[in-house]
Parts: C-alpha cells; sequence; structure tokens
C-alpha cells in the first residue's frame, strides 16, 4: 500500500468521525450554557489556554502548508487530498472546540485529548511510511514533521493538570455553586491513571489523614440524592405495574433496569483487557518463535535484532494498556455498586419510616440493621460479577481456540475438564450458599441480641442475667462457627479448580498430545515454544475458570441479598389515609359550632391487622390440639397408674377442670403448667380500641385517665396513625407535636434535641426552657446547652429526659400536642412547674389543643374535658363536674385517691423547686410569681447561663468523643497477636506448606523445560517416565494446596475467630456502665457484626493470598534470576519501588480504611435512633428532614470508601506497571542473552514473567489488604483490653488476691437459691460516689442506716442522687477514689480521641494525658463504703451482691423471647412458680389471654405491652427472687393510681419482712414508709419517719408532701390519722 492510500485510510475516517464529534460537542456546550458563559475557565488557566490555542493554530498552518504542497504536486491522488482536506477541517473545528471547552468546563476536554492521541499513533504510522517509500525528502514531508511535533505538544497541554477552580454551577436554576472535586477536574489522562488522588497520598504520607481531608471527594452522580431518587421512582412504578398484573415485584431485575446501561461500559472494558492479556500470550509464541529462529538459523538467514526489540516493547505495551484497563474496570464497577448501595440504603430507610406495627413486629430492628449493613454491602461487591461472567466467557472460548491451532484435537482433553469441573463448582457453591445464609441467619440473631442487650445494659447487669444472654450469644455463635467450617472446607477443595486447574488439564493435554498429537495419531513433539505457550494458555484458562465459582457465589449471595431486601421492601406500610389531615383554618363546623381539632367517628382499632390475626389464630388452635392431647395423655396415664394403686384416689379428668379467669387450670399437679392449655389460644383476638367517638375543641385541655392497660397509650397511637384502623373516621386539623411515654432522646446536643430541625429563635427557645423546668438543669451541665446528649438520653434522668421532649414538642409550635403521661417521670414540685408554666391553662401551651394522658389526679379539675378509658372502650366523658355528678367510674377513682380538700389560699409564694431557686434565688422566684414578671427575669438569666457556658470549651460539651481514625501503626504486634489467636503452629505450617507447593509448580515448569530440551527419539523413548514424574509433581502440588487451605480457612481462621469473639463478648459484658455512658451501642455492635465478619470471612482470605503470592513471587525471581542471572542487578530496584509505593500508600490507605469503618457507625446510630423513635418521627411529620440526614450519612460512608477503593487503584496501577517494566527487561534480556538461554530457557523466564505483574500486585494488594483488615483485630483486642469492672463472685477476688470477706457465708440464710441476707440492714458510711473518673460528685459523704425489714422511702427533686444511690448499691458506680473506682477507669478508645490531643499529640500519649488528668482530679481520700448485714459490698462479687436484691427500675425493660424468658432467663423456676408471680403482680389475667401464655413472644423492646405492665413483669421478676432487699426505682411511675395502690399493698404483703428502698416521684406512694431520706444535691438532707419530717413545716419533705397535695387538711389531722392507720 502506497504512502497516499494509508494515509487516507489513516487520517480519513479518523477525521470524519471528529468532525460530526465536534460539531455536535460544539452545539451542546453552547446551547446548554449560553445563558451562563464565564471566561473563569481560561482566566484560570491563561498560559495553558494560549499555548494549547498557538499550537492548535501552528498545526492548521502546517496542514495548510502541507495541502497547497499536495496539490501542486502532479502525483497526488484525489484520496490523499481528501484525506488531507478533512484532517484540516477536522483541526480547526479542534480549535474551535477548545476555545469552547477552556471557557464553560473545568477538565481538560477527552475527546481533545483522544482525537490527539489517535492523530499521534496515525502520524507515527505515516512518517515511518513516508520514510520507506522515500518521500522523506519532499517538502510536504517537512510541513507533516511540523504537523507532528504540533500534536505532540498539544498533547501534553491537554493532558498537563488545570488550575484548579473552587467552585462551577451546575445549571442555570441553580444559583448556589458546589466545590469540584479533584475527580470532575481530572482530565482523561490523570482519570486512567488515577492522578487526581495524588494530593490524597501526599497528604497521607506528610501527615495522617483526617476526616475532612476526604471529605465530597465522591462524584456527584454518586450520591444519594441522585441513585435513590431513580430507583425509588422505578421502584413504585414497577410494583404498580406487577401487582396490576398478579404477579410479584423483582428487585433485582429493576435494579438491572435502573442501572444496567452503565454495566454495558464496564463490560466493554472487561473483554478489551481480555484481548489484550491473551494478545501477551500471542506475543510470546512470536517472540519465543523469533528466539529459536535466531539460535538455530544462519547467521545470514537470522532476522535482524530490532525485531526482536519491537517484539519486546510490543509485549510492554500490550501489558502496560491491559492494565490501565483492569484499573477501568474494577473502578466502574466499584462506583457502580456504590450507586446500588447508596440507592438501597436509601429505600431500606425510607421504608423503615411507613412499616407497620405488624410488619415492624416482623422485621426487628437487628435484621433491618443487618439489611442496612451486610446486605446493601454484599450487594455492592456482588455488581462485579456481572461483566466479569461476560469476559469470562469470552476468555474460556478464546483459550480453547488458541489452544485447538497448537495442539489440535487433543485440547479438547481441557474442555472435557471443563465439562467436568463447571458441575462441581456449581455444587461447591450451593453447599458454600447454603452454608452462607444459615451463617447470615444465626448473625442476625446474634446481632439481635446483642443489640438488645447493649441496648438495656443497665438492666441486665442489675438482674445479674449477663450470664444468661451470653449462653444466647453463643449458642448462635456455636451455629455461625458450624456453617463457617463448612464454608471452608468447600472453600478448600473449590480452590484446586483455581489454583491446581492448569497443571490437571496440562498434564491430561500432554499426556493426550504425547501419544496421539502427531499427525495421523502418532505421537506429538514437544518443543519450548508449545509448551510455554500452551502453559500459559491454560494458566490464563484457569483465571476465568477459577472466577466462575466466585461469581457464581456473588450472584447467588446477591440473589439472596436482594430477595431479603425484598422481603422488607413489600412488607406492610402504615395507610397514610387511615388519618384525615385537614388545615386549621378549614376545621370548624358549618352550622358554627367551635372548631374541632380533633375527632374520631366510631373507631375501632387494633396492633395487628386481619390477616396477621387470622394466622395467628390458625396456629394457635394447632398448638391448642396438640397441647389438648398431650394433657388427655398425661391424665389417662395418671388415671391408669391411680386407680392400680388406690381406688379412693381421684384424678380429675378433663372435664373435670376449672377455670379462673380466663386460664383453664387442672386441678392435679401431675400435670406442668406448660401443658395447660388456655382458653386464649382458641378464641380469635379483639381489637384494642372499640367504640372511639370523641371530639376534642381547638385550644382545648384534655385528659385522658384510666388503669394499666386500658387503652390510654393505644388511644394516643390510634391518633397518630400508629393502629390499624379497622372502622371509623379520625381527622386531626392542623400540625401535632407528640411526647411518647418513654421519652425519645437523640444522642446531640440538648439545644438540638429541643430544636429538632427547627430555626432557633433565642427569645422563643428562652421561654420552653423555662417553662419545660431546663433552666437549672442547663446550668449544671458541663457546657449548658451545647453539652452533648449520650444516646438514649444516657446522662439524662428520667425527668429531665421527659422536659427535654415536652420542650421539643413546644418549640416545634404545632397546633395539637398530644402528651402520653409526660409528668409521671418528674417530681411533685416539677409537676406543679410544667402544668402551671407549660402545660395548665395559664401555661404556655394555653392556647393550643392539648390531650394529656395522666395517672394524677391532682389536675382533672383544670381540664376542659376528660375521657376515663376502660377495656379500649371511653367509659366516660366530659368536664369534671360532670362525672363526679355522674357517680361511675371516674367518681369511684377520685372519692378512693383524690386529695380531701384543696388549700384555699394563694401559693404564689410557694417555692416551686429547688431548681429555679438557685438559679436565680428564692426571692427573685416569688416576686416574678407575683407580678408576673418571671419569663423576663429567667430569659435574662438563660442568656446569661449560656454566656458561661460558652466558656466552657467543646471538650466539657462532648459526652460521646467523635471516632476518628487513630494513628498507630498496624504493624508486627498486631499480626502477632492474630497469628497467636490462630496458633503459632497453624501460621508456621501453612507458609511451609505454601513454599513446598511452590517448589512443585517450580518443579512441574522445570521438568517440562527438561523435557522440551531433549531430541525427538528421546521424547519418543521416555514418555512414560516424564508423564509420571509430571503427575508425581502435579499430585504433590494438590495435596498441599488441599492441605493448606484447609488448615488455614478449617482450623486456623475459625479458631481465631471463635476466640476473639468470645473474648471481645466477655469482656464487653464485664465492662463498668462508665464505659456504655461514653460509648454508642453502635459503635460496639459494629465490632460484632462489620470487624467480625472481616475475622470470620476476610481475613483468612487475606493471609491465604498473602502466603500464596508471596510464594509465587519468590518463586519467579528464583526462576528467572536462574536463567537469567544478570536479572539480580534490577532485583535490587524493584524490591526498593515496591516498598516504596508499599509503604507510601499504607500510610495513606490504613487511614482512609478506618474512616471508612468509622464512618459506618453514625448511619447505623442515625439508623437506630430513628427506629427508636419512629412514632415521634411520623406524628410530627419531619421524617423529610430524617431522611436528608439519613442520605448525608449514607454520603459520607460512600464518600470514604470510594476514596479508600480508588486508592486501591491508584495503586495497582502503579505496581501493573512495574510489572510491565519486569516484562520489559525480562524480554530485553531474552533477546541479548538467547544464545546462551534457548528457546527452552526464555520460555520459562518469559512465561514467569508475564504473570509476574499479575502476581506481585496481587502480593502487595494482598499485604495492604491484609494490614487494612488487622484494623478489625484491632478495634477489637482494643475492647478485649480494656478494664472490666469488679470480680463476680468471692472466689474470682481470691484469684486475683483481693481483700474479701471471710464472714460472708456466715451472714446469709440456708435458702435453696444459694443464701440471701438474714436481715438485709444497709448502712452507708460517709459514702461518695461519681459516675466516671474525673466528673463532679453525684452522691457526697451520705452516712444513713437502714434497718433489716425497714421500709424507706428516698425523695428529692430531679438531680438529687435518687437513681444514683440506686447504682451504688448495685455497684454499677464504685465509691470514689476506691480500688475498683480506679482499677476499672478506661481511657477512650484509640479511635476516639479529643480534638486537642487527636491532632496535636501521637496517640501514644492519649492514655499518659488521660491519667495525668486523671490524678489532677481532686477527690476525697476516701469515698466511704457501703454494708449489708455488716458486708462491705466491695468485698464480695458483683454477683455476689446483684443475685441478693431485687429492684424494679425506673425504665421497665422487657427482651424479644418469650415471658417465660423474661420472667425467668436461667430456667430455674416451675411454670407454677411463674404464674404465682404473675397472679401476686396483677398480671395473670393479662398473661392468660395471650395467645400461648408463658410462651407469648414479647417484641423487642417489650412494644407491646404498656410500659404499666412492663412494670408489673417486673414486679412478677422481683417476686420470684425472694431477695431480703427490694428497691423500687420510681417503678409506679406509668402506673394509674388504683394499679399503684395494688402494688403497694403487693409489696407490703409480700416483702414485709424485707428490706424496701423505694424513690418516688409520688409522695403518697411513700407516706406509709418507716422512714423518709430526702436528697439535695447528692447529700442527705432528713432522714426520719413521716410524722417527724411533717411536724417540721420548715423541712423539704414538709414542702414536697404539701405541693403534692398530702397535707392539705393540716398536720395535727393528718397525724391523727396516720396514728390510726398504724
Amino acid at each position: 500500500m502506497g504512502s497516499y492510500e494509508s494515509g487516507t485510510i489513516l487520517f480519513g475516517l479518523p477525521s470524519l468521525i471528529a468532525i460530526v464529534t465536534f460539531t455536535a460537542r460544539g452545539y451542546r456546550l453552547l446551547y446548554q450554557t449560553r445563558n451562563y458563559a464565564s471566561k473563569k475557565g481560561r482566566a484560570y488557566n491563561r498560559i495553558l489556554y494560549v499555548a494549547s490555542m498557538t499550537c492548535l493554530a501552528v498545526a492548521c498552518a502546517a496542514l495548510v502548508a502541507r495541502l497547497v504542497q499536495l496539490n501542486q504536486g502532479s502525483s497526488a491522488p484525489a484520496a490523499a487530498l481528501f484525506g488531507g482536506f478533512t484532517l484540516l477541517v477536522s483541526w480547526i473545528l479542534a480549535l474551535g472546540l477548545n476555545y469552547l471547552e477552556l471557557g464553560y468546563k473545568f477538565r481538560s476536554s477527552t475527546y481533545l485529548f483522544t482525537f490527539y492521541g489517535v492523530n499521534i499513533v496515525a502520524s507515527l504510522i505515516h512518517i515511518r511510511t513516508l520514510h520507506d517509500t522515500g518521500l522523506s525528502g519532499q517538502g510536504q514531508f517537512a510541513s507533516f514533521c511540523v504537523f507532528f511535533g504540533a500534536a505532540i505538544i498539544a498533547l501534553v497541554i491537554e493532558a498537563w493538570p488545570r488550575r484548579q477552580q473552587q467552585e462551577h454551577q451546575d445549571n442555570k436554576d441553580e444559583k448556589e455553586k458546589k466545590k469540584l472535586t479533584a475527580y470532575e477536574q481530572a482530565n482523561m489522562c490523570s482519570r486512567l491513571c488515577f492522578y487526581y488522588m495524588q494530593d490524597m497520598f501526599s497528604t497521607g504520607f506528610r501527615r495522617p489523614l483526617l476526616d475532612g481531608d476526604i471529605a465530597d471527594q465522591m462524584p456527584q452522580h454518586l450520591r444519594t440524592q441522585h441513585s435513590f431518587t431513580l430507583l425509588s421512582q422505578m421502584w413504585e412504578q414497577h410494583k404498580q405495574k406487577r401487582r396490576a398484573k398478579g404477579k410479584t415485584p423483582n428487585l433485582m431485575l429493576l435494579s438491572l433496569r435502573a442501572f444496567g446501561p452503565k454495566l454495558l461500559p464496564v463490560t466493554l472494558i472487561s473483554l478489551t483487557q481480555s484481548v489484550l492479556e491473551y494478545s501477551q500470550v500471542l506475543l510470546l509464541g512470536v517472540l519465543l518463535d523469533y528466539i529459536t529462529t535466531s539460535t538455530s538459523a544462519a547467521k545470514e538467514a537470522r532476522p535482524p535484532s530490532e525485531y526482536g526489540i519491537i517484539l519486546a516493547v510490543a509485549l510492554f505495551l500490550s501489558t502496560f494498556l491491559a492494565t490501565l484497563a483492569n484499573g477501568q474496570f474494577f473502578q466502574g464497577s466499584y462506583v457502580l455498586g456504590i450507586e446500588l448501595r447508596t440507592a438501597l440504603t436509601g429505600l431500606i430507610y425510607q421504608k423503615s419510616l411507613v412499616l407497620s406495627p405488624g410488619a415492624r413486629q416482623r422485621s426487628t430492628v437487628g435484621e433491618i440493621s443487618n439489611h442496612m449493613s451486610v446486605d446493601t454491602e454484599r450487594i455492592g461487591f456482588a455488581v462485579t460479577a456481572f461483566p466479569m461472567s461476560v469476559s469470562s466467557a469470552f476468555e474460556i472460548v478464546l483459550a480453547i481456540y488458541l489452544l485447538y491451532t497448537r495442539l489440535g484435537p487433543s485440547s479438547l482433553t481441557s474442555v472435557g475438564v471443563i465439562i467436568m469441573i463447571i458441575p462441581m463448582q456449581g455444587l461447591m457453591a450451593k453447599v458454600v450458599n447454603k452454608a452462607k445464609d444459615r451463617k447470615l441467619e444465626a448473625m442476625d440473631n446474634r446481632v439481635r441480641i446483642l443489640t438488645e442487650v447493649l441496648s438495656s445494659i443497665k438492666t441486665v447487669k442489675m438482674y445479674s442475667w449477663e450470664n444468661a444472654f451470653r449462653k444466647r450469644v453463643a449458642r448462635f455463635r456455636t451455629e455461625e462457627i458450624k456453617y463457617l467450617r463448612h464454608m471452608g472446607v468447600a472453600f478448600a477443595f473449590m480452590c484446586i479448580m483455581y489454583s491446581s486447574l492448569p497443571l490437571i488439564m496440562s498434564l491430561l493435554t500432554f499426556v493426550i498430545y504425547s501419544y496421539f498429537g502427531g499427525p495421523g495419531g502418532t505421537q506429538g513433539t514437544i518443543s519450548a515454544q508449545l509448551i510455554f505457550v500452551t502453559v500459559t494458555l491454560f494458566a490464563r484458562l484457569a483465571q476465568p475458570l477459577g472466577r466462575l465459582s466466585g461469581m457464581t457465589s456473588s450472584l447467588i449471595a446477591l440473589n439472596v441479598a436482594y430477595k431479603r431486601i425484598q422481603g422488607l421492601l413489600l412488607e406492610e406500610e402504615l395507610d397514610q389515609d387511615q388519618i384525615d389531615y385537614r388545615d386549621k383554618d378549614n376545621s370548624g363546623d358549618s352550622d358554627g359550632r367551635d372548631k374541632v381539632a380533633l375527632e374520631i367517628q366510631d373507631g375501632v382499632f387494633a396492633w395487628t391487622s386481619m390477616r396477621d390475626e387470622q394466622l395467628r389464630k390458625e396456629k394457635s388452635e394447632k398448638e391448642a390440639e396438640k397441647k389438648m392431647k398431650v394433657a388427655n395423655d398425661a391424665l389417662t396415664t395418671t388415671t391408669e397408674l391411680s386407680s392400680s394403686s388406690t381406688e379412693s384416689s381421684h384424678t380429675p379428668t378433663l372435664q373435670e377442670t376449672t377455670t379462673v379467669g380466663s386460664i383453664m387450670t387442672i386441678s392435679s399437679t401431675d400435670v406442668s403448667p406448660q401443658e395447660q392449655p388456655t382458653q386464649a389460644t382458641i378464641t380469635e383476638p379483639l381489637p384494642t380500641l372499640t367504640n372511639i367517638n370523641l371530639t376534642v375543641p381547638h385550644g382545648s385541655l384534655t385528659a385522658v385517665v384510666g388503669r394499666v392497660g386500658q387503652g390510654k397509650s393505644s388511644l394516643m397511637s390510634a391518633l397518630i396513625g400508629e393502629m390499624y384502623k379497622r372502622q371509623g373516621q379520625v381527622i386531626v386539623s392542623g400540625s401535632v407535636a407528640y411526647v411518647s411515654q418513654v421519652a425519645w432522646i437523640l444522642n446531640g446536643s440538648l439545644r438540638d434535641n429541643i430544636l429538632f430541625g427547627a430555626p432557633f429563635d433565642q427569645s422563643k427557645y428562652d421561654r420552653i426552657v423555662e417553662s419545660a423546668g431546663l433552666l437549672p438543669d442547663i446550668r449544671v451541665l458541663p457546657a449548658g446547652d451545647a453539652t452533648e446528649i449520650g444516646e438514649r438520653g444516657i446522662n439524662l434522668s428520667g425527668g429531665q429526659k421527659q422536659r427535654v421532649a415536652l420542650a421539643r414538642a413546644a418549640y416545634q409550635d404545632a397546633d395539637v400536642y398530644l402528651l402520653d403521661d409526660p409528668l409521671s417521670a418528674v417530681d411533685a414540685h416539677v409537676d406543679q412547674h410544667l402544668w402551671e408554666r407549660l402545660i395548665g391553662p395559664d401555661g404556655l401551651l394555653k392556647d393550643k389543643t392539648r390531650v394529656l394522658v395522666t395517672h394524677g389526679i391532682h389536675h382533672l379539675s383544670e381540664a376542659n374535658q376528660i375521657l376515663v378509658m376502660k377495656g379500649g372502650e371511653v367509659a366516660e366523658s366530659g368536664t369534671y363536674e360532670d362525672l363526679m355528678v355522674a357517680g361511675k367510674d371516674f367518681y369511684q377513682l377520685i372519692a378512693d385517691y383524690a386529695v380531701q380538700e384543696k388549700k384555699q389560699e394563694e401559693e404564689s409564694e410557694e417555692v416551686l423547686g429547688g431548681e429555679i431557686t438557685a438559679a436565680v434565688g428564692p426571692k427573685a422566684v416569688g416576686e416574678g410569681l407575683k407580678a408576673g414578671t418571671d419569663v423576663t427575669v429567667v430569659e435574662a438569666d438563660v442568656k446569661a447561663v449560656a454566656t458561661t457556658m460558652n466558656d466552657a470549651g467543646e471538650d466539657d460539651a462532648q459526652l460521646i468523643l467523635a471516632e476518628e481514625a487513630a494513628q498507630s501503626k498496624v504493624g508486627w504486634p498486631l499480626l502477632k497477636a492474630y497469628f497467636k489467636s490462630a496458633s503459632y503452629l497453624y501460621s508456621f505450617l501453612s507458609f511451609f506448606i505454601h513454599i513446598l507447593s511452590q517448589a512443585s509448580q517450580i518443579g512441574v515448569n522445570v521438568w517440562l523445560q527438561h523435557w522440551s530440551s531433549r531430541s525427538e527419539a528421546s521424547q519418543r523413548d521416555s514418555v512414560p517416565l516424564f508423564l509420571g514424574v509430571y503427575a508425581t509433581l502435579v499430585l504433590c502440588y494438590m495435596v498441599s494446596d488441599i492441605g493448606v487451605n484447609l488448615i488455614i480457612f478449617v482450623g486456623a481462621g475459625i479458631r481465631s475467630s471463635r476466640l476473639l469473639h468470645d473474648r471481645l463478648a466477655d469482656k464487653i459484658l464485664r465492662l463498668p456502665m462508665s464505659f456504655f455512658d461514653t460509648t454508642p451501642v453502635g459503635r460496639i455492635v459494629n465490632r460484632f457484626s462489620t470487624d467480625m465478619d472481616n475475622l470470620d470471612s476476610e481475613l483468612p482470605n487475606n493471609v491465604t493470598d498473602v502466603y500464596y503470592f508471596l510464594a509465587i513471587v519468590l518463586g519467579t525471581i528464583i526462576v528467572i534470576s536462574f536463567n537469567l542471572p544478570i536479572f539480580l542487578a534490577l532485583v535490587p530496584f524493584l524490591l526498593f519501588f515496591y516498598f516504596w509505593i508499599q509503604v507510601y500508600y499504607m500510610r495513606t490507605s490504613r487511614a482512609l480504611k478506618r474512616i471508612h469503618m468509622i464512618s459506618k457507625s453514625p448511619l447505623y446510630q442515625h439508623f437506630a435512633e430513628t427506629l427508636a423513635g419512629v412514632s415521634t418521627i411520623r406524628a410530627m411529620r419531619c421524617h423529610p428532614r430524617f431522611s436528608a440526614d439519613n442520605a448525608r450519612k449514607s454520603d459520607k460512608s460512600a464518600n470514604a470508601y470510594w476514596a479508600y477503593m480508588t486508592a486501591n487503584r491508584w495503586l495497582s496501577i502503579r505496581l501493573e506497571f512495574l510489572g510491565a517494566v519486569i516484562v520489559l527487561a525480562t524480554a530485553l534480556l531474552c533477546v541479548w542473552k538467547m544464545e546462551q538461554l534457548g528457546p527452552g530457557g526464555a520460555g520459562l523466564a518469559l512465561s514467569y514473567s508475564l504473570t509476574v505483574t499479575f502476581h506481585i500486585t496481587y502480593l502487595v494488594t494482598s499485604l495492604s489488604s491484609l494490614q487494612n483488615q488487622l484494623v478489625s483485630v484491632d478495634r477489637i483486642l482494643e475492647y478485649c483490653e480494656k478494664k472490666p469492672e469488679a470480680p463476680l463472685t468471692i472466689a474470682e477476688m481470691e484469684a486475683e488476691k483481693l481483700p474479701v470477706a471471710p464472714d460472708f457465708q456466715s451472714s446469709l440464710d440456708e435458702s435453696d437459691d444459694g443464701g440471701q441476707w438474714k436481715e438485709g440492714s444497709i448502712v452507708f458510711k460517709n459514702y461518695s460516689t461519681r459516675y466516671r473518673e474525673g466528673m463532679e460528685l453525684v452522691i457526697k459523704n451520705l452516712s444513713v442506716r437502714v434497718e433489716g425489714g425497714e421500709k424507706v422511702g428516698i425523695v428529692g427533686r430531679t438531680g438529687a442522687g435518687k437513681s444514683s444511690l440506686t447504682l451504688a448499691l448495685f455497684r454499677l458506680v464504685e465509691a470514689a477514689n476506691s480500688h475498683f473506682a480506679k482499677a476499672s477507669y478506661n481511657t477512650p478508645d484509640h479511635d476516639v480521641a479529643a480534638a486537642a490531643v487527636a491532632k496535636v499529640l501521637p496517640t501514644s500519649d492519649t492514655e499518659n494525658i488521660a491519667l495525668e488528668d486523671l490524678e489532677a482530679v481532686e477527690v476525697e481520700e476516701d469515698g466511704g463504703s457501703i454494708e449489708i448485714d455488716g458486708i462491705d459490698i466491695s468485698t464480695i462479687g458483683l454477683h455476689d451482691l446483684r443475685h441478693r436484691i431485687a429492684i424494679i427500675p425506673q425504665d421497665p425493660t422487657l427482651f424479644a423471647g418469650s415471658v417465660r424468658e423474661n420472667l425467668d432467663p436461667f430456667d430455674e423456676q416451675t411454670d407454677a412458680e411463674l404464674w404465682t408471680a404473675l397472679e401476686r403482680a396483677h398480671l395473670k389475667t393479662h398473661i392468660s389471654s395471650l395467645s400461648g401464655g408463658l410462651s407469648h413472644e414479647v417484641s423487642q423492646g417489650g412494644e407491646n405491652f404498656s410500659v404499666g405492665q412492663r412494670s408489673l413483669i417486673c414486679l412478677a421478676r422481683a417476686l420470684l427472687r425472694k431477695t431480703k432487699i427490694l428497691i423500687l426505682d420510681e417503678a409506679t411511675a406509668a402506673v394509674d393510681m388504683e394499679t399503684d395502690e395494688l402494688i403497694q399493698k403487693t409489696i407490703r404483703s409480700e416483702f414485709a419482712d424485707r428490706t424496701v428502698l423505694t424513690i418516688a416521684h409520688r409522695i403518697k406512694t411513700v407516706m406509709d414508709s418507716d422512714k423518709i431520706l430526702v436528697l439535695d444535691q447528692g447529700r442527705m438532707k432528713e432522714f426520719a419517719s413521716p410524722r417527724e419530717l411533717l411536724r417540721k413545716k420548715e423541712s423539704l419533705f414538709y414542702q414536697l408532701a404539701e405541693q403534692a397535695g398530702e397535707v392539705s387538711k393540716g398536720d395535727n389531722e393528718w397525724e391523727g390519722e396516720k396514728d390510726e392507720d398504724l
């Protein structure tokens, strides 16, 4: 072909494509950007702009000159002129496009970059053609050379990094400007090489990376806003279409449809990579042919040496281009995985906000969290399986074709092996995925239990239930380990299909070829070229075959994950239309009646849907039939035995049973209570609320009263749409604010909890804070209202939490306020303050509609309307006077429990509380209340407090420190710790066997080289010998391969995972409460979920990879160096570069890995908080804001993951480039030393060099990944090494040589449960304590003696230290400055540091600083002691103590499981004893009415029981323990007065001879106590009998009783009544 024709082909077609592309691109830029065109791009890059335009102008001028010269020449054909003309036009258009791109865009043009590159390659070929055809002397050649130089300079300029612009405007409608990311400004060259990450690596090398260094690096299209919006819209449309056709929606297919188009370019890149990799094999064959010819032919017949160099360079280029393609393939796959993950996370979060009550019972918090954490991650990782499956199929077909061209029909042997292997892979994948599903199920249960336990850890410790829950966790963990072992065995055999497959295929193929591969079925001849090309092809073929199992597993796991998420997304949702929300202004009736705020007409509501009830009924009927049969069999057996022994004895039959309440009991004790059939098992559950009709006018105050379990809270739930509405209509006019019975507090500052997303208004904020009685609390908090409130409000008392919730509701300025018993958690004086200043007729909310559930009756006379709930119906409704006149249930309630008469005088001078008094002084408060100017006074004080607290600093404000990436290195000590947990023997043995297996593999190739070097005759004579040795070496390799994988996956990996999990679980349950006060549950659960999953699955894989690739790389260097000794000169340089890159990379990679792992915790924590407060979120209709918060946290986590994965690509590109350099060096050395090497030696060295790129890259990547995965070990060991609380038993204390009580056993009685205290006397001796070391004392110098059997009431204002006293008795806090207080002190997590320490000092100094701070704290020399029956409780074990104290806690907690498990987790009591306890706790009737009775399932957190019922279950627990000491920590705050009285009667009768400490808000509850302990600011103010204290009007107890209305008759009258009662 002539120079003109080649020029036409090389330039004509590309130029035509460029003309069309440039025209379209230019039109798009002008059309889309003309309204906001800017010269910023050219101004920012003025030098590059001028240089690029100059180069383009020079190129155009050179092309014009060349075209003129061609036209002047007579020999130039029309085709050459056409090619030259189209080339000129394309460059003129490039000139214009360059102007537009620099003006409107913020990065160099991919179009121009590609255009320049294509022109340079075409120009090189054309210049060579011109030179060969003798046209180099013409003028047009000089012009073309000028054009060529201009094109090279233009390419360099286009590839040169632009000066970064800080902002850009996305479109004309967006006025806000966004900061550009490094990726968005990177040109094509930078993106191909990932150079845009260089600044981050430079920063990470100089200093540890911080979270802010990688903020917003992720491209905009990966953010949740884009991906979630796309998928959610398509999902809703998809659901409607599929359901219309009667089909089930398919989330996986929909995801493919939504994101499938983005898979196409990724798949094409993967196919390109495959072509480039197999071109290396072809080039290897050509190079070996060249070497064979050069070494065997005469000198004059040898090909030129330049040809060999060209082949070596071509081999290098194909390797390097494959590297670029590989980087883009994985980057594209990971990016697509991130899009899917963010979209699915958003879908799961949105779904969790609208789940119905039934769906919430079926989907626990742990399960939904696993969907978000585990399933979405598995889907993100598995995305690569789709394009990889296409390229793998292509590679298999291509490899078989190339093998057939060399070996003929003998190559079909490999096809047979493949056909045999694929079903085996499918079988193994099925086994692995079945085991994986079971493991995931067990992990779900384990994480669920752990989440529940950690959320209620205080209750667990008080009840000494750590061991019971530890056994539950161990049961599920054992199940996980079992399936991990199954997966390990299957994986060990699956590895044969990857690592041993090339050897097996080559062995069988060479056997067939040796005997039948020649012409006509004769013996084949083995040559070096044939052997090493074939072996390399088999090695290439093994890669897609080995990926088949992984891809199959990934696709199956993908399907399983999608089905799990789909199951959640298809769960039942709340009916958004069951409440008719109306505008407040349009709520009045046409007949002129007052405007109605709330209205229910003929309402029927239930917690279960009709479908669920039907399923439950069918299940219950089956269980009832089964139990009936068991009971009949037992009775028949008993009757026969009784008749045969004694005729006079009579055994009742089933017909003779009696019904008590709603539970059927059998008179005989021979039938266990488990077998007693209940009526509830065969009756259909009734709706919770029926016949509800109510109307609440705007601006009115409606009180809802009734006994426990009568439907008060359910009525509130019905009003906010949290129940199934089976009938009727619910109308709500205006916005709603809701305060739940259990206050919901977010982890954030106090101010953020109150604002709840609303804009800050100082004046409004001050009024609300004062009205909610929070001013004194703000004053005592370390940083005022900027103080961080811990997870679940851990550092607030119950009353404080409730007042924060009230303040939050008030700040929303809603039209309707639904208040579910918020006054039960506060003291009497605070109750009065909240009523007068916030809720009551003269309070801040006086013009708002208020519906208040309450058990207190002292405010009812001021309510506009009262609803009396009974049996799920509104039994009575009306005003206070009307209901009293009616003389029904309400009248009886008032008659029994109301105050006899009220004080007539105004209480204006009454001190409303020590809290407000402490803030502004008693005189100011009194005068302010009289004058009505108190708000102004307090507003000024709030501002003063805020001003003062601003100086406290961020450290004081922070309770839960932000989790930051630790700066410590992950080095040999951590690896040693992991190897120790895995066993040193296993660790050494596995590496040694890897070396043996690699020696076997090298032996195979050396033996093949030896075989190929023999003459043809010698080969034919010794075929059996050669094949026998070959087969032996292959067998050795296979056996060692299976053995080493079994050791690692079944032995070492599981051993390490099991030991570390057990250590972590044991230690976490033994850590002191101070740890849980400052550590979010999500952070701890992350150790048990993500980190433990890494130990289970990822770490063994990484260790295997490191061993495997290290052995291969060592073997490769040995083989190449043996054949090419000069190569040893390059080894030090290569090792230096590899080591330097690895060190340079690891500094950044470790930080990125930690940042990524840390970024997950806020996401999971926010999700858990959302699920806990979903009722409040839905009622206040603020879910858009919470969804936006979730999107921000999801984006932050995705951004960290993107940075980490892109950093991996940065490393791979550079490592693989060095690998390509090794290929080039080896090829050039082989060409240079081909005489000494020969074809066999060259083939051996080259075949190893071609794979060394892959192996070295994966070695360094595996090492980096191992170090990153060891972060999980570090995080787990960090918690394992924390200091626990005191020993559990005396035996443990003796083992640790701690002082113990020698006469402990003599102080106990001889009861069956290990002995209880004989007397139960309690003595506080100058006792002081604090929640954590370094904090203020909460109990100060308390000295009190409580005699055995005494009933002591403990009262005091909020924050006085009442609940702290309970913690001290249970030793949840230790005496100040005591041995155990110091011994259990833990420094912050390695991942947690105060900003000053983290940024200024190295991590190693953190603990020293913490200890110095601790030593600097001024504390009393002796924190005193607590003695029970003369025994210092610090000298006995925690379980020895806690097991002998019963408590009904302030926050009654139930756990998921049966009622039986909640009462008796150790299974120590009989069912008869459990029923007796429930009867005494007034719960027998209710529990027996439930399906299953004692086996009835309690939902997570006890959500299917009211708070009052939970308190009664806690009472039943206390009754079962039979201890000498009972503590009631505000136990009856959530129950009505009547139930409170029943509980008190039970306590008086059942605990008559026991010591009872009662902490109560209701003064009436403790009025019959023997003594009253009054606390104030942690100190004892008064301690005497109620009669004695009430005689002193100046006493604090008298003031509290007076405010509660308990002394309204006067002292003498009360005393007389008290004397009569006594």
